[in-house]
């Protein structure tokens, strides 16, 4: 029987930040509590695959930031609406990754996960418990509603977070995610509990793992699709974390910023642009983006490194090829700064890309290689910049740099169900100014 499987949602996560984050304290100077990690994540298939695969693996690079505004948390993101004065209550807007757990062949024709977006009050009961209660849709508004429980054990340089999750499931939610196409199944309860854990090897560097199992409700398992009541997950990585053993610094070295550049699309790869061998794009398609710097440490391991969440949003002009269009980006960038004799950087960004028109230089590639396309995607940026003052001798210009970025979108080479398991994307050549205040 032919099995039906929605279709990904807009990363309504990566638009809430962007909006949520332009009315946080551009002039926070305190080190802030941020992290970026690259996690390899497994899931057992709870659907029949007739013989076929059991298992799907994808790669999955998570950024973790938290201030009095908004939060990101591997996963899942979103923005505080409302908090009591104690911080024991709050209400959030929240978009949370979905995994759809079809074998890795099947990933691209739905175009990927999806993501869910919703409400969620939370109450902070003491300092190790945490108690959750959320109402969540997809794209096509199948809700289903969570209550969230999570107690959290540091044991030296041991973190261990138990969680437990009872999820209903409207009839509409079961029926698009576990029943057949044609096929309605009933309302359900689920149930998941697992552990998160987190070993600090040294400085800023993190070991992370968690592993889960989820029960499904009678109504699914039933369904003519599904073949296991259990299915498991397992999550295996590092990332690079605040130091635990240090205090938060009082007061960075490191300056916000507003950055704005124009750049040029190119049909070349990373590799050929770094090698000064760019290929002009026949269509000569632009973007214009705007991106703000919030600084969240001036040092990694000790070294002179800074460190900044960027949101970001990028305007792609319409052209003869393609209407306009609009990105959203939120990444971590690090910089190194250095005397030749004027200042210097290097530096690179990694975050989420979400567009919503797909641009004429990432559909042919796709058409080409015979994909679909997918809305989100990964994102780098490689900048070298100057500091202008420093250039012409004019200390009133040292708050301004002058740089060349690349703005680029890609789908780590189909290892990310969760970026549609595609391979390319695409590349711009941009010049930016960018302004420290």
């Amino acid at each position: 029987m032919k099995r039906k499987y929605l279709s990904t949602l807009t990363a309504s996560g990566v638009i809430l930040l962007s909006s949520a984050f332009l009315g946080t304290n551009v002039l926070a100077a305190e080190e802030q509590e941020w992290g970026i990690a690259a996690m390899y994540r497994t899931a057992s298939i709870p659907y029949d695959t007739s013989g076929g695969d059991q298992t799907v693996s994808s790669f999955v690079p998570m950024l973790f930031f938290k201030n009095d505004y908004v939060f990101i948390d591997g996963t899942e993101m979103g923005a505080y609406l409302y908090q009591t004065d104690d911080d024991k209550w709050s209400l959030n807007a929240i978009s949370r990754t979905r995994f759809i757990d079809i074998p890795a062949s099947e990933q691209n024709a739905i175009e990927g996960d999806t993501a869910d977006f919703g409400a969620q009050i939370r109450y902070q009961w003491n300092e190790q418990w945490t108690f959750e209660t959320e109402i969540m849709s997809d794209s096509e508004y199948n809700f289903h509603g969570n209550l969230h429980a999570k107690t959290k054990y540091d044991i030296g340089d041991w973190e261990f977070t138990p969680t437990a999750t009872l999820r209903y499931k409207s009839a509409d939610f079961n029926s698009a995610y576990y029943a057949a196409a044609g096929e309605s199944i009933g309302a359900g309860v689920d149930l998941n509990v697992g552990v998160e854990a987190r070993y600090h090897v040294i400085s800023n560097l993190y070991l992370l793992g968690s592993t889960s199992v989820t029960r499904l409700d009678d109504n699914a398992y039933d369904s003519s699709i599904v073949e296991d009541r259990y299915q498991g997950e397992l999550y295996l990585g590092f990332g690079f974390f605040n130091d635990k053993e240090k205090a938060p610094k009082p007061k960075l070295s490191n300056a916000p910023y507003l950055r704005v550049a124009h750049g040029w699309a190119t049909p070349s790869n990373i590799g050929d642009i770094m090698k000064f061998n760019t290929e002009k794009d026949e269509y000569n398609n632009q973007l214009t983006s705007l991106f703000y710097g919030h600084p969240l440490t001036d040092e990694l391991f000790g070294l002179p490194l800074d460190l900044y969440l960027t949101p970001g949003i990028a305007h792609h002009w319409r052209s003869d090829v393609q209407s306009s269009s609009t990105e959203y980006i939120v990444a971590i960038k690090a910089y190194y700064t250095f005397n030749w004799p004027a200042q210097w950087r290097f530096g690179v960004a990694e975050g989420m890309s979400y567009i919503d028109s797909i641009t004429y230089i990432e559909g042919t590639e796709m058409d080409r290689k015979g994909y679909t396309a997918s809305h989100l995607l990964n994102y780098l940026d490689f900048s070298f910049d100057v500091n202008v003052g420093d250039l012409i001798g004019k200390n009133d210009l040292n708050n301004l740099w002058l740089g060349y970025s690349l703005h680029h979108r890609s789908a780590i080479f189909e290892k990310a169900s969760q970026f549609g398991r595609i391979k390319g994307g695409s590349n711009y050549n941009t010049v930016y100014f960018q302004y420290e205040f």
